[in-house]
């Protein structure tokens, strides 16, 4: 067992950073994930670290930089959000497509404009269909714990992706909360040395990367990435397991509450979760059947397994934290929609664009929605199917 410790979610990732000692971390500072830079680059600056923190120039030479070093056969680490991801984009792909596992925290946050600092998800959802690796978490402890399962999982040879932590913008990054913090020896047994798979600076054995690839290959070149995903989400139950087995906090793609016999259920991820559990027991108190689905792993995407646990709802809101301009929805509502198309469901399915901008969700709020799906299910399922939760009139 850890140490029992109040930290906030960035103190939480610059010390799991610390603990697993990666050999590099190029990044480029931006609000509200500055402080876990600024808090690792002490470690660096007192040799707490053997890391070679790279100070660059903007926020897409320091995923250009991470690439090259992952190529290079090192673990690396950087911290960004908002306008730092959305700077990053080009090389996002890049991550992916080299299959260079890069463990990359964001502190998700409202992407300009007008300006905001402030939490929503439109950053790392902008990025979703990256061929990132996206999990998400509630609060401090689960942004450190899935930091460390983060390199793991994107280790592992029959998966070498990169991989999103996500943890929300202020909400987690500046919250203090008590968490559990384990013993540097014992973070690092779980994470392992270094797994590496043919580095570039093997010169005993060269090869070519980033080539022009054109028509005549590239298809299948991206039809042989898309094999990774399936060991990639195996990836995440597995090693989930395992740190639950080694600390006692176990992990899997979902995290359902109250849901077994669930007639109303709310879909969500973040921070967000926390308050909905409390409206959860709340309204269970009164006899009420409601239950949540907290979506921890985003990318891959649970199709089956987030159908499975929703086939026995009467009515389910999703709770979107991006809008998806254009297409009528939020971001997470389309996904939830095919999950349960291919399983042949027909649920009263309503999503919830909430929260934008850091607009903060209350407790009544999430009343409001469950009161809603109930009129949705005594109503034979006819809804309007988006709602903007939250809005000033």
């Amino acid at each position: 067992m850890g140490k029992l410790i109040p930290m906030e979610g960035n103190q939480a990732v610059a010390e799991a950073m610390r603990q697993i000692n990666p050999d590099v971390v190029a990044a480029y500072p931006i609000t509200p994930s500055t402080e876990a830079v600024q808090i690792f680059a002490r470690f660096v600056a007192d040799g707490l670290v053997d890391t070679n923190y790279v100070a660059v120039e903007s926020e897409h030479s320091a995923m250009s930089a991470c690439i090259a070093a992952s190529l290079a056969g090192a673990r690396v680490m950087n911290v960004t959000a908002a306008q730092g991801l959305a700077l990053m984009w080009e090389m996002l792909y890049i991550a992916a497509s080299m299959r260079t596992p890069v463990v990359l925290s964001v502190a998700n946050r409202a992407l300009s404009g007008n300006i905001n600092i402030h939490c929503d998800h439109s950053d790392a959802m902008g990025a979703r269909d990256a061929g990132w690796i996206q999990l998400w978490g509630e609060n401090v402890q689960e942004a450190y714990d899935n930091l460390i399962q983060a390199v793991v999982i994107g280790e592992r040879r029959d998966v070498r992706l990169p991989v999103m932590n996500n943890y929300d913008g202020f909400l987690v990054s500046h919250s203090y909360e008590l968490m559990e913090l384990e013993e540097d020896a014992a973070v690092r047994e779980f994470v392992g040395e270094p797994v590496y798979v043919r580095p570039m600076l093997d010169v005993s054995n060269p090869y070519t990367v980033g080539a022009l690839d054109l028509w005549d290959f590239y298809h299948e070149h991206k039809r042989g990435q898309w094999e990774a995903y399936g060991p990639a989400k195996q990836a995440v139950v597995e090693v989930g397991q395992a740190f639950g087995e080694r600390f006692g906090r176990y992990y899997g793609l979902l995290d359902p509450y109250y849901l077994d016999d669930a007639d109303l259920v709310i879909v969500a991820l973040g921070s967000t979760a926390g308050t909905i559990k409390d409206v959860v027991e709340q309204r269970r108190e009164r006899g009420e059947k409601a239950g949540l689905l907290k979506i921890r792993c985003f990318r891959p995407f649970p199709l089956e397994e987030v159908a499975d646990a929703l086939s026995s709802a009467k009515a389910v809101a999703v709770m979107d934290r991006a809008a998806g301009f254009g297409s009528g929805w939020g971001t997470v509502y389309p996904e939830i929609l095919t999950a349960l198309y291919h399983k042949g469901l027909v649920l009263p399915t309503v999503d919830y664009i909430y929260g934008l901008g850091g607009r903060m969700i209350l407790p009544e709020e999430i009343h409001q929605v469950y009161d809603e799906l109930a009129q949705v299910a005594a109503a034979g399922g006819t809804a309007e199917p988006l709602r903007w939760l939250g809005v000033r009139v």
